[in-house]
C-alpha cells in the first residue's frame, strides 16, 4: 500500500508476514495469495505491502536458484504483493512451541547470520517493483545481551562491515540498494535505539542503520522526540519504522498488575518487562512471569513486550506509537519511506483476542493496516503515491 509523504515521497505501508507460521517458500507464497486477496477487498486497493519474512532455508533456496526465484516473485507480483522489506530477525522456527530466546540464534558472531541476511538482500532486490530502487532489511541488534562478550561484539562488528560492503556490490550489479536496519530490542546487546545509533554511528556505513520497533522503544521509556533528534544529529540512515504496539499496566498493586497481564503470559515468544522507579531507573525482567513473580516493584507502570493490535488504545503504549508517527512522518520529510505494522502475536492472544480462521485474521491485519493508513493521513500524507 502506497502513501505519498509531505514533501511529495513515496511512503510504503505493508504488514510483517512473521504473523504466519509457514516457511517453505512454496507454502509462503500460497499464504500471501490467500491474505493478499482478503486484504485488498477489506481495505479497496490494488495491491498490499508485505514485509516479507523468509526462514533461512528458504531465503538460501531461493538465493541459489534464480528460476525459483524469478516463480516466486511472479506468483507474488500476480497476487497483488508488493514487498520492498524484509524482516530478516528470526532465522527459524518462529512459530515452534517455545521460541523465547532462541529467536537471538545465531547472533551477529556466528557466520550463519551473515549468509542468510545476504540470502535476503539477494531475494529482496529481485522482489522490489520495478518503479523502486531501495529495500529495507530489519536485523537484531548484534545479539542477546548475556551470549555476546568483547570478542563477540568485535566479530559482529567484523560480519556487519562485510554486510555494508557486499551490500553495496549488490547495488552495483543490479541497481537496487538495500540496506539493513538493526533493531534495538529489551535484554540485546543493543537494547535502545539510541544504543544503536551510536553503534551504527561508529559503524559508518550508510548501507547499515537503525530499524525502529515502536513497541520496543516504549518498552525501554524511550523519548520519541529524542531519539528522532539524535538519530538526525548522528546522520544515522531509519531504514524502516515498524509500526507497534506494547502492553502497559498503570501502577498499582501485585494484584492489579497481575488482573490485567497474566493472561498474556504464554510459553512462545520471550516478553521482557520494564518499569521505571523513582529515581528514573528503568528496571527490568527478562520476561513477564518473572515479574508477576515480584521481578518489579508493583507501583510503577509496567510495559511489557506484548505487540498487540496497532488500533488498541485501552491498556496499551498507543500514545508512544503516536509520537513516534509524529516524529518519522510528521515532519516536512519523513525519516523512513519504509513502514511495516509488525504485530506477530496474533496468534498467542488470550482467546477472545485471537483470530482462530484466515477470515478473522485477514480482518484484523486489515484494521491495523486502516488504522495506520488514518494515521498517516491525519499527519499530512495522502493516499496517492507518485
Amino acid at each position: 500500500m502506497r502513501l505519498r509523504a509531505r514533501d511529495g515521497s513515496t511512503l510504503h505501508l505493508a504488514y510483517c508476514s512473521n504473523v504466519h507460521a509457514e516457511e517453505s517458500a512454496t507454502a509462503v507464497a500460497d499464504r500471501l495469495e490467500g491474505i493478499a486477496a482478503r486484504l485488498r477487498t477489506h481495505l479497496a486497493v490494488p495491491s498490499i505491502g508485505v514485509g516479507l519474512w523468509l526462514a533461512a532455508p528458504a531465503a538460501a533456496a531461493l538465493c541459489r536458484d534464480d528460476t525459483a526465484r524469478a516463480a516466486f516473485a511472479r506468483r507474488l507480483t500476480d497476487a497483488g504483493v508488493e514487498i520492498v522489506t524484509c524482516n530478516a530477525f528470526p532465522y527459524a522456527a518462529f512459530h515452534a512451541p517455545v521460541v523465547k530466546r532462541e529467536v537471538y540464534r545465531p547472533d551477529w558472531a556466528d557466520p550463519r547470520r551473515l549468509a542468510y541476511t545476504l540470502d535476503v538482500a539477494t531475494v529482496l532486490a529481485d522482489l522490489l517493483p520495478g518503479d523502486v530502487a531501495e529495500g529495507s532489511i530489519s536485523t537484531l541488534p548484534l545479539g542477546w545481551r548475556a551470549w555476546l562478550d568483547a570478542d563477540g561484539r568485535a566479530a559482529a562488528a567484523r560480519a556487519l562491515r562485510e554486510v555494508g560492503q557486499r551490500l553495496d556490490e549488490l547495488a552495483e550489479r543490479t541497481g537496487r540498494r538495500i540496506r539493513l536496519g538493526l533493531e534495538p530490542e529489551p535484554g540485546c546487546t543493543l537494547d535502545t535505539a539510541l544504543a544503536v545509533t551510536e553503534w551504527v554511528a561508529e559503524l559508518g556505513h550508510q548501507a547499515i542503520g537503525v530499524s525502529l520497533d515502536a513497541c520496543h522503544l516504549a518498552v525501554e521509556f524511550e523519548d520519541p522526540a529524542t531519539v528522532a533528534r539524535r538519530l538526525r544529529e548522528a546522520g544515522c540512515p531509519v531504514v524502516k519504522l515498524q509500526v507497534a504496539n506494547a502492553l502497559r499496566s498503570p501502577g498499582g498493586s501485585a494484584d492489579e498488575h497481575h488482573d490485567r497481564l497474566a493472561r498474556y503470559a504464554e510459553p512462545r515468544f520471550l516478553h521482557q518487562t520494564r518499569a521505571v522507579d523513582a529515581t528514573g531507573t528503568v528496571l527490568g525482567t527478562d520476561d513477564l512471569p518473572e515479574a508477576l513473580r515480584g521481578g518489579l516493584p508493583t507501583g510503577p507502570q509496567w510495559r511489557s513486550h506484548v505487540h498487540v493490535p496497532v488500533h488498541r488504545a485501552e491498556g496499551t503504549t498507543r500514545d508512544v506509537l503516536e509520537a513516534v508517527l509524529d516524529e518519522v512522518v510528521g515532519g516536512a520529510a519523513p525519516l523512513t519511506s519504509h513502514l511495516e505494522v509488525e504485530t506477530y502475536t496474533w496468534t498467542v492472544l488470550p482467546p477472545g483476542e485471537r483470530p482462530t480462521t484466515d477470515v478473522q485474521l485477514a480482518d484484523a491485519l486489515a484494521r491495523e493496516l486502516a488504522w495506520t493508513r488514518d494515521a498517516l493521513l491525519a499527519r499530512g500524507c495522502t493516499s496517492e503515491a507518485p
